[in-house]
């Protein structure tokens, strides 16, 4: 089962709206084709058209249809930012409808095509087809009422024009403009939906990336804070020993051994703001987890009692948090996200599972992951422990960090450990 629905659950929500909507407008071609191909060609069969006159217009029906299936494919592309706007195919629709509909209400005036309902359900169905197909090409409301207006007057226009009567002409006017404007409506609905789908999943990467931006912003200012005075420090310094040194003067060599001590102050403080940057505190990141995919529409459930760990320990299990909750932002459709941290006599366990995982192209079981668990496994290994993570079931992705409380990484001196609430 799980082979035949993974080219469907894997999909984001975006690709999700974005293959229901596709697929829809595909299927409407073949529907016009079914339902409109077959009518000439039945009343030819009965004697109400000739032979060659079915042919032509069961053929118009196909090309009709072709366009049709063509013009709403790069529409949609045009929606997912593919393709620029098809204009010029829009515009050959439009025209070859209208042509199409000149041509069938004259060769009905000249008894060519003498089946009057054949001749009247060509030129309706065709103008809804039309009609609901130039609206996918369109943005504005206003811009698909002229369409269906266009196309309405297009079909009826030429039906008064060859004298079949006003009251024809009024009732087809009046079924293209409803039963298009309907379709049209229905074309243009979908249309914004999928744009506002693919705008909020773009709109999710963004903030991803932002806040990668604000982290290295972040780091940034902190070295600017901690290195600024302290070079601007030295570079005065150094430039007073030099005048020193040139005047023979002996306080030179103090000044040399400040700048010494100076640059060695440095060098901590640098130290010190990258180990801040690359390790992360427990408490704050479940903390920052809870917020963040609560936020994003997310059910977060953090079991996390307060337990007296390394500092060590912390920080390793502070990025498993950290990976995993960004993990299920970036990736799958989740609604529901369980963390749990518990401690066993020898070890303490931290497990992070969540629902709507997306398994990855090319995963043939359950429980294949890619590389980007690689750094995780590397910093759990550090501190002599373990890291599983994978596919519990198709919809469902578990991570479990598993860290022992003993041997030199696991024990710490009192000062060393932070209690994790």
């Amino acid at each position: 089962m799980s082979a035949m629905t993974g080219w469907w659950s894997r999909r984001s929500v975006a690709g999700k709206v974005e293959l229901y909507t596709r697929w829809t407008f595909h299927c409407m071609p073949p529907v016009e084709l079914v339902a409109l191909g077959g009518v000439p060609l039945s009343s030819a069969g009965r004697g109400g058209m000739g032979t060659g006159a079915a042919i032509g217009t069961a053929l118009w029906v196909l090309v009709h249809s072709a366009l049709c299936w063509v013009v709403a494919s790069r529409a949609l592309d045009h929606t997912s930012g593919i393709r620029p706007r098809p204009v010029r195919l829009a515009a050959v629709l439009a025209a070859a409808t209208a042509l199409a509909d000149l041509t069938v209400a004259g060769l009905w005036a000249a008894g060519i095509l003498p089946d009057g309902s054949v001749n009247a359900s060509i030129l309706v169905a065709t103008s809804i087809f039309t009609a609901g197909t130039l609206a996918l090409c369109l943005d504005r409301v206003r811009h698909m009422a002229y369409a269906v207006a266009g196309t309405a007057l297009a079909a009826a226009l030429p039906l008064a024009a060859f004298g079949h009567g006003v009251p024809e002409s009024l009732i087809t006017l009046a079924a293209v403009l409803v039963a298009g404007g309907g379709y049209a409506a229905a074309c243009g609905f979908s249309s914004w939906l999928l744009g506002v789908v693919q705008e909020l999943e773009r709109s999710r990467d963004l903030k991803a990336r932002l806040a990668v931006a604000e982290e290295r912003l972040r780091f940034g200012r902190d070295l600017h804070d901690v290195m600024g005075r302290n070079l601007s420090v030295i570079a005065l310094k150094s430039e007073l020993a030099v005048q020193l040194a040139r005047r023979g003067r002996p306080e030179g060599i103090d000044q040399m051994v400040e700048v010494q001590r100076i640059a060695q102050e440095s060098q901590r403080e640098v130290r010190e703001v990258v180990r801040g940057y690359r390790e992360a505190d427990l408490r704050v990141e479940l903390e920052g987890a809870r917020g963040v995919l609560d936020a994003a529409g997310i059910d977060c459930s953090v079991d996390a009692p307060a337990l007296d760990l390394p500092a060590a320990v912390q920080s390793a299990l502070g990025w498993v948090v950290r990976e995993t909750t960004t993990n299920v932002l970036r990736h799958g459709d989740a609604r529901r996200c369980a963390i749990a941290l518990r401690r066993t006599p020898d070890a303490v366990v931290l497990t992070v599972e969540n629902d709507g995982a997306v398994v990855p192209a090319g995963a043939a079981v359950p429980g294949r992951t890619g590389s980007g668990l690689a750094g995780l496994r590397e910093r759990i290994t550090a501190v002599g422990g373990t890291l599983e993570a994978g596919f519990t079931d198709p919809q469902s992705f578990r991570a479990t960090a598993r860290v022992p409380l003993t041997g030199p990484e696991g024990t710490g001196t009192p000062h060393e450990k932070e209690t994790v609430a």
